[in-house]
């Protein structure tokens, strides 16, 4: 149940986002001209500015003559301060670990990437994400001591019997045990608190955050690439099951009598249509492919027999949403991952089999859309999660900690 405080912090925050925009797109302004801006009273004003101020989310600079306040000095600028409270957020992805960086802004001032060893060990993936960390701070001139927070997207599903990761309030994610080493890791060289949370949800969360999903509060979005993952989104809210699963779309079971899945299930939907599923697909029609990039390549090219696969796999994954969308009733469907950028080859089947299974008599009309952000979704999803959760890094991961 929402208390007072939490209303009175909503409004806070609400009120601190409209300072903030106003900042953004017109740089140093005087309080003055913020009050006319945002239409906050003066008063409001008042408090906001000292409090962002106070927290070096935005500094004050001495005004022009252009600027005059009465007979005396020019009246003080606000603006933003670019080198405070930077935000990190990692993706940890099957072969390639993403990374992006925001300002005390919210703005995202850098994106980088690194490929990770074939088979890499949890301690080699923790150093690749250090190192590519070090190596785009000293790039981009950044200073690394102004970092506040660092969000961290996993493949897989969590593991509840697992020490959790404190991620504000009631709620908390684990790390799976695989990943403990990073989380270790990140927390001995950087010191500051930590959220993790499942990579393809963090997509979704940066799809509602900065994407296409902005407008709507009710979404489904799923990741095609090398695995599937996806994200749900009801009232706003990033749906996550009682046990961390939610979203887990390449888990659902095509065939019970199918090959194992590393889950633990039979016939899963990744196993089918992920993306060593389709290159053994296309190695059965005599077309060796040595990776996804080179599958998505050859279908922009319309080499036919690749074509048929993925649109024979893309028409799979559309019964399956079509299941997701008749319970969740979204508003949109949002396909991201290196599929989604061949367009209607795939989202043409998968609207296909979401109309006629998903109660098709109904009246309601489902939109499904490519993503926005491309291949550092999940990276600025992390990021996302950091703003919206006050996590903090519980004991045994700091380095202080025996």
């Amino acid at each position: 149940m929402s208390t007072p405080t939490d209303a009175l912090q909503r409004l806070r925050r609400v009120h601190e986002d409209a300072v903030l925009s106003a900042l953004r797109s017109a740089g140093g302004l005087s309080r003055a001209q913020l009050t006319e801006r945002t239409g906050l009273s003066r008063t409001t004003m008042f408090a906001i500015v000292s409090g962002l101020l106070e927290r070096g989310v935005v500094i004050e600079t001495e005004g022009s003559a252009a600027e005059p306040r009465g007979r005396g000095r020019p009246a003080a600028l606000v603006s933003l301060n670019p080198d405070a409270g930077l935000l990190l957020g990692l993706d940890l992805g099957r072969n390639r670990v993403r990374l992006a960086v925001a300002n005390a802004a919210h703005q995202v001032v850098a994106t980088a990437s690194a490929d990770l060893p074939e088979e890499a060990g949890p301690e080699e993936e923790a150093e690749s994400a250090v190192r590519l960390v070090r190596a785009a701070a000293a790039e981009r001139g950044l200073s690394l001591g102004a970092l506040e927070a660092i969000g961290l997207g996993l493949v897989g599903v969590v593991d509840e019997h697992l020490p959790p990761v404190p991620l504000g309030g009631e709620r908390s994610a684990v790390v799976p045990a695989r990943y403990l080493p990073l989380a270790r890791r990140l927390g001995e060289e950087f010191g500051v608190r930590l959220a993790v949370d499942n990579n393809a949800r963090l997509a979704a969360l940066a799809e509602a955050t900065w994407g296409v999903a902005r407008p709507v509060r009710d979404m489904v979005y799923v990741r095609w690439s090398v695995g599937v993952g996806g994200g749900f989104l009801a009232g706003g809210r990033l749906m996550r099951g009682a046990h961390g699963a939610g979203g887990e779309l390449g888990h659902v079971c095509l065939d019970p009598e199918g090959p194992p899945c590393h889950c633990g299930s039979r016939g899963c939907l990744e196993g089918h249509i992920g993306g060593r599923g389709l290159l053994e697909r296309c190695a059965a029609q005599g077309v060796r492919l040595p990776a996804l990039d080179a599958l998505v390549a050859a279908a922009q090219d319309r080499v036919p027999a690749v074509c048929e696969i993925v649109a024979s796999a893309a028409a799979d994954l559309g019964r399956v949403l079509a299941g997701t969308v008749t319970q969740l009733d979204p508003a949109l469907v949002v396909v991201g991952g290196e599929l989604a950028g061949l367009g209607s080859l795939v989202l043409d089947p998968i609207r296909e089999a979401i109309t006629e299974r998903s109660l098709p008599r109904s009246s309601r009309e489902i939109a499904v859309v490519p993503a926005d952000l491309g291949v550092n979704a999940s990276a600025m999803g992390a990021i996302a999660l950091l703003l919206h959760e006050e996590p903090s890094i519980p004991a045994h991961l700091r380095p202080d900690v025996p």
